[in-house]
């Protein structure tokens, strides 16, 4: 969320960054609407708390003159004036409700850093790994290698659940299991991650937290009963919002955090894109990173997550690069997001694997999670950053797809053997 002070005292500049991620800037005015009357009510509450406080001295005075009718009548004044403040603290808080709900609907304000531009057609590349691979034969993508070697059945996953939802078998559920392993012992024995298993179900708070709520509530997986629970889209949401409402010492800082989960997601205003095969899933499994750290660390701090997402990709030897998301292609509670693409050769493109962001204190202000400098300090909001490290669907799709051969069998990356039992090739 942004802070209120900042968005009253740079109204243009504000303006001129929510155009820039084509969101409508004329909210603003209904911002400055509330601001003026939210500040009316309070001076309008200021004057009748003094005329309370002149008239109650002024009884004081009747009752030490003896004089008891007059005194009996300011007293009703009082309670007149009581009233009317009563009156006006309740405007004023469904002023400052109104102000609330409209900031939490506005998106983060980009880094200055970032491309300007109305979609992903202004997206920058900002680096390429690897060399895609120069095959003597036509590539198959990853659903008739999955069929054909019998480790994937989206048939009767259909059956059992609906359309976007597959089955892995044998080698392909091994591989995918080997896929997770590989990639959180790579984050917590060389970059330094802390491995945590968080709840697959979230309230509402966890979800206004980390931005799900209120803007994409129809994407949410919710649970049908009184407790407000829905399915997490990604462990960003549990993850992030583990300090939530804490004040932590700055030598605490930074925190790394990796998970894996499952994911959830409706996908809603998706229909009819990349519907063949993993790509676009409602249940779906990812390795994520969060941090949380100081302002001035930051930039670094998310320099450093994108190079341990990258690092799975090198490790794996699957081609890559990345892009800096335009100002109208970046997510919602983002200030700059590096997206990795990984090369499918079915496809003949990069496609997303990873969204690695730097959210300022965007959420840190929505979840109230704050660090203190030394043991008198005034608590400041940290900065929070997340990433996938990997989407874990994704890279089964680009092992498949990169590490096939001419026969239909699929040779298993070199760090995933031990993973796999020693077992070096799918056929």
């Amino acid at each position: 969320m942004l802070d209120l002070n900042y968005v009253r005292e740079n109204l243009d500049a504000v303006r001129s960054a929510l155009s820039s991620r084509n969101f409508d800037a004329a909210i603003l005015d209904k911002f400055s609407e509330l601001d003026r009357t939210r500040r009316q009510i309070i001076s309008d509450a200021d004057a009748v708390n003094q005329a309370r406080n002149a008239a109650s001295k002024v009884i004081g005075d009747l009752i030490k003159a003896g004089k008891k009718d007059e005194a009996d009548t300011k007293k009703t004044e009082v309670a007149d004036l009581k009233t009317k403040q009563s009156e006006l603290e309740a405007k004023r808080d469904e002023a400052e409700a109104a102000m609330h709900d409209l900031l939490a609907n506005l998106p983060n304000i980009p880094a200055a850093d970032v491309p300007v531009g109305v979609d992903e057609k202004a997206n920058v590349e900002f680096r390429k790994w690897g060399q895609p691979r120069d095959f003597d034969f036509e590539p198959k993508d990853h659903v008739d290698l999955g069929e054909s070697l019998g480790i994937l059945d989206l048939e009767r996953a259909t059956k059992i659940a609906g359309s976007r939802f597959a089955i892995l078998n044998g080698a392909g559920a091994r591989l995918e299991r080997a896929l997770v392993n590989f990639m959180l012992d790579v984050h917590t024995r060389e970059h330094g991650y802390t491995e945590t298993l968080p709840p697959f179900l979230v309230n509402r708070e966890a979800l206004f937290g980390t931005n799900q709520l209120p803007k994409f509530e129809e994407d949410l997986f919710h649970i049908k009963d009184d407790r407000g629970f829905a399915l997490i889209p990604t462990a960003e949401v549990p993850v992030t919002n583990y300090h939530a409402g804490e004040i932590l010492d700055m030598g605490e800082l930074p925190k790394y955090y990796t998970a894996y989960t499952p994911c959830f997601r409706s996908e809603a205003g998706s229909y009819g894109k990349d519907t063949r095969g993993l790509i676009r899933q409602h249940q779906f499994e990812k390795v994520e990173l969060v941090k949380v750290t100081t302002p001035e660390e930051s930039d670094a701090e998310h320099e450093k997550l994108t190079a341990d997402a990258e690092r799975i990709l090198q490790l794996l030897g699957l081609p890559y690069r990345t892009v800096i998301l335009s100002t109208g292609d970046m997510g919602f509670g983002a200030r700059k997001t590096y997206d990795i693409e990984v090369w499918l050769p079915s496809q003949k493109t990069y496609r997303e694997i990873s969204s690695c962001s730097n959210c300022g204190d965007f959420q840190a202000r929505r979840m109230n999670l704050r660090f203190r400098r030394n043991g008198g300090a005034r608590p400041e909001f940290v900065h929070t950053l997340n990433g996938s490290g990997l989407a874990v669907g994704r890279t089964w799709i680009a092992v498949l797809e990169n590490y096939q051969q001419e026969d239909g069998s699929v040779v298993i990356p070199e760090v995933l053997q031990q993973f796999m039992g020693g077992m070096t090739v799918i056929k």
